[in-house]
């Protein structure tokens, strides 16, 4: 921390940002920022239905909201950053700040995907194992998956984020991306950081391959309940609970995957800052639509407080 508070302000980042201010940028830019608030907006809303109905404090609601949060605080570390660069005209962020917006990425996005594959399981015992599944998923179990999720990201942040800030950085020190993005920011380390790159690979193998392991062990057992169910109106209401999360998932694996599951000759600067838009803007504002519109009881919630407000403002 020492090394980091005695940087002085020669040692900032560029950012290049991912837009420039033509006419195309600019409506892209104005999408990023619609895109943006609903995110925002859906988040918070989805938050305060499940923390304030009691019909939705169960255990696939808190993982919801859990859910959630990450995706607000995810939504929060890169965007407002990008949107002062962009409106200002500036593109400098302080090696502090570039360091913080490391550890935060990194451990949203582990947490998010471990969290992801628990709620996986969830489903399972909800359909494989319905009596027990208020033994299995009682609120203690419940606190410990969502405690080792956010453990397990935020461990796998501190560490990636102090050992890439520890690095020396020389040159122009522009980073080609809109965020401090680990993998774009060394490439400008003054040393070889190929040990340190593959560490970091098989790092995302683990932290990506094990909770996607989980989701499609606990996918095949759900459909085996499934395939052995007396009535087909069973079955479909059983797959119908599940179809939210796995476009969730489908969403959140496939553009982790695509930027840091690729050999390093295949990586574009270009493609890797569109993908990232996509999970770090439009994933976390898909989520709350995804699970709202799909889901009786989150909109049955929505209706009940949107009644509360309009009761409310009559008196």
């Amino acid at each position: 921390m020492e090394i980091w508070l005695n940087q002085s302000s020669t040692d900032d980042f560029i950012l290049l940002g991912i837009f420039s201010h033509s006419p195309t940028d600019l409506v892209l830019f104005s999408v990023v920022m619609v895109v943006f608030t609903v995110a925002l907006c859906g988040n918070v809303l989805l938050l305060f239905l499940i923390y304030g109905d009691p019909q939705l404090h169960t255990p696939m609601y808190f993982f919801l909201g859990q859910l959630s949060l990450m995706d607000l605080i995810l939504v929060c570390t890169n965007v407002p950053k990008m949107v002062v660069n962009f409106l200002t005209g500036g593109k400098s962020i302080s090696f502090v700040g570039c360091g913080i917006q490391i550890g935060l990425f990194v451990c949203l996005v582990g947490s998010e995907g471990f969290l992801l594959g628990f709620m996986a399981y969830d489903r399972y015992v909800a359909i494989s194992h319905p009596l027990h599944y208020p033994v299995l998923m009682s609120q203690r179990v419940c606190l410990q998956i969502v405690g080792s999720s956010w453990a397990f990201g935020i461990i796998d942040g501190v560490i990636q984020m102090v050992v890439v800030m520890t690095f020396p950085y020389c040159g122009l020190r522009e980073v080609n991306h809109f965020f401090c993005e680990m993998l774009s920011l060394l490439k400008l380390a003054c040393i070889d950081t190929s040990i340190f790159e593959n560490v970091i690979y098989a790092c995302c193998v683990f932290m990506l391959f094990l909770p996607f392991s989980i989701t499609v062990a606990s996918y095949a057992f759900i459909l085996r309940a499934v395939l052995l169910m007396r009535y087909a109106q069973a079955g479909k209401k059983a797959l119908a609970t599940c179809s939210s999360h796995l476009t969730a998932v489908s969403l959140f694996y496939g553009a982790a995957m695509f930027i840091y599951l690729r050999p390093r000759r295949y990586r574009v600067p270009s493609h890797d800052k569109m993908v990232s838009i996509f999970y770090t803007v439009l994933t976390p504002m898909l989520n709350p639509v995804i699970y709202s519109l799909r889901n009786r009881d989150v909109m049955r919630a929505l209706r009940k407080g949107l009644d509360h407000c309009r009761i409310s403002s009559q008196h």
